[in-house]
């Protein structure tokens, strides 16, 4: 994977990302300011929703990214501090030798992890897709999907003709026939189907372990270490608020991403996201994600991934 340089990708990056700077406390000393990447749906708006940004004693400065692949090159370039990333991007970034660690782990249901196609395709199954062109990120867990389905039904990758293209440009390239089928995640996944421009053709249910992490920087782990802890406990006291208030939820997601409320309170309501401590068996799923990507050729090298968990940041809900 090709990286821009630290200086061309902060300031690409930060030109583009939303920044929010939150209220200072009148402190004569400087407060401490944690780089948040985001993805779409991601931890802002649930932050946000949740009230939890209250009280904070540093300031955050945001950047939204559209998958986790970029947002893993500003986490590279040192852009940004921390961020969510999927266990199949995390496992990619690792092969390119970012240096970070997984600080906080969730697990939730992983239907929305799946191969769309459009309503009037004839595919039905994952057999189906041999010879067809499927649209996802690289290595993205669309990607990792992707391979999974199509390993179980006998295929090989080679036997399927995957063009690796942003999440708006898959799905433009899906609507408009020019792919057979576009691999994705949530919220994507809901957002098609409410608004009938896809079904899903394979699930990711079954095939994938439903990880997902709050990524920090070796650097930002030494240097705010405190900043994290406080950060990761306000993500996990808000992920428990989320599904006590449902509708209030949904309704503030739906608006701070722009996307219709059924879609939002679907693909909320089915993830049932929760975070979890870091155990043997997180780290063994894990480990079940890079050996796969070793074995279809995704990345060269034989990956330990135990030593990139900090099992130091506890969750407490």
């Amino acid at each position: 994977m090709s990286h821009p340089s630290r200086r061309q990708f902060v300031a690409r990056t930060l030109g583009a990302g939303a920044a929010l700077a939150m209220p200072a406390i009148g402190r004569a000393q400087a407060r401490p300011v944690l780089k948040a990447g985001d993805q779409k749906g991601g931890l802002r708006a649930l932050l946000e929703a949740a009230g939890a940004l209250d009280g904070l004693g540093y300031d955050i400065q945001w950047s939204e990214f559209p998958a986790a692949a970029p947002l893993a090159e500003a986490l590279n370039a040192g852009a940004v501090d921390s961020g969510p990333i999927g266990d199949a991007p995390l496992v990619f970034a690792l092969a390119a030798g970012t240096r970070i660690k997984a600080i906080g782990a969730n697990r939730s249901d992983s239907y929305g992890t799946a191969v769309l196609v459009r309503p009037d395709s004839p595919l039905q199954r994952a057999a189906d897709l041999k010879g067809r062109s499927i649209a996802t990120n690289r290595g993205s867990i669309g990607h990792y999907v992707t391979l999974k389905a199509i390993t179980q039904a006998g295929l090989k990758p080679e036997d399927v003709n995957i063009r690796f293209l942003a999440p708006a440009d898959a799905k433009l390239a899906l609507t408009q026939g020019s792919v057979d089928a576009w691999a994705t995640w949530e919220p994507y996944t809901a957002l098609a189907e409410v608004s009938q421009h896809a079904r899903v053709l394979v699930s990711g249910r079954g095939l994938l372990p439903g990880l997902s992490y709050l990524a920090a920087t070796d650097d930002a782990i030494a240097a705010k270490r405190a900043v994290l802890q406080d950060y990761l406990q306000r993500i996990v006291r808000a992920q428990v608020w989320s599904y006590r208030n449902v509708d209030a939820y949904s309704a503030a997601l739906a608006r701070i991403i722009g996307i219709p409320p059924e879609a939002a309170r679907l693909q909320f309501e089915r993830r049932q996201q929760k975070w979890v401590a870091i155990d043997a068996k997180v780290i063994a799923d894990q480990q079940g994600t890079a050996d796969f990507y070793r074995q279809v050729g995704l990345i060269r090298q034989p990956l330990q991934v135990a030593p990139t968990f900090d099992t130091g940041f506890g969750v407490t809900g």
